[in-house]
């Protein structure tokens, strides 16, 4: 299984990984292909589906050759089963950095700099990223990683918006390691269905004026958007 061991492979083991990934696609069963972004050909589109789409995209879903409608099959599967992976690698090394950090003296954002995914988190908050910090964000992240199979909900926090946006980073990192064969501008078709209207994109800008304050200060990263989001109790404790 790839999900906990990715350090210990090389490059070597792409074409073996690639058919674990292909794999891993079909238990994604929380978001389509088309949402992920294959077009369906309109002959295995229903009516009422078909008249989703204006007839000169049709037209042009109709024009792709068989060869490339495969590869395009192909790449979405396997950025899929890369979604689905990540999820349990995510977990797992979150787990790790709160080993790590149950180990330290101190929370320094040197230390947090070290770590396999709360480094990835906005680092003008690390001196923040404590042990009880991190056992919210594991059950927020595992919750979100959850909804890859169950049916994807919008994360109901910004701890879930970040937990994203961590999942795509160790997505990111496993594509790199192994040179898949994805589709073209993956991350930015991901996050647009995963975080459509997120607030957490602006505490990775350079921009600091907002970033401390109201609602994006770390305090309330696992307070309910709105009355009616769903957040984990031991997160909202």
């Amino acid at each position: 299984m790839l999900a906990g061991s990715i350090g210990s492979m090389n490059a070597d083991e792409d074409d073996d990984i690639t058919e674990e990934l292909l794999a891993d696609s079909e238990k994604l069963t929380g978001l389509s292909l088309e949402l992920l972004g294959l077009d369906p050909h309109p002959d295995d589109m229903t009516a009422e589906q078909r008249l989703q789409f204006d007839p000169e995209d049709l037209a042009e879903m109709a024009s792709a050759g068989a060869d490339d409608r495969e590869r395009s099959g192909r790449q979405t599967r396997l950025l899929a089963g890369l979604l689905w992976n990540s999820s349990s690698i995510l977990i797992d090394q979150l787990f790790r950095d709160l080993g790590t950090l149950n180990e330290l003296e101190a929370v320094t954002p040197e230390a947090i700099a070290g770590t396999s995914v709360l480094s990835s988190l906005p680092p003008q908050f690390a001196s923040n990223y404590d042990a009880a910090f991190t056992q919210r964000f594991i059950v927020v992240a595992a919750d979100i990683t959850a909804s890859l199979a169950r049916g994807w909900a919008a994360p109901g926090c910004l701890a879930g918006e970040l937990a994203v946006h961590c999942l795509l980073d160790q997505a990111r990192i496993t594509e790199d390691i192994y040179e898949l064969d994805l589709p073209e501008e993956w991350r930015a078709i991901v996050e647009e269905v995963l975080l459509e209207d997120a607030d957490s994109a602006i505490l990775y800008t350079d921009g600091t004026s907002e970033q401390g304050a109201g609602k994006l200060d770390i305090r309330h990263w696992f307070e309910p958007f709105t009355p009616g989001d769903a957040v984990p109790p031991y997160a909202c404790s």
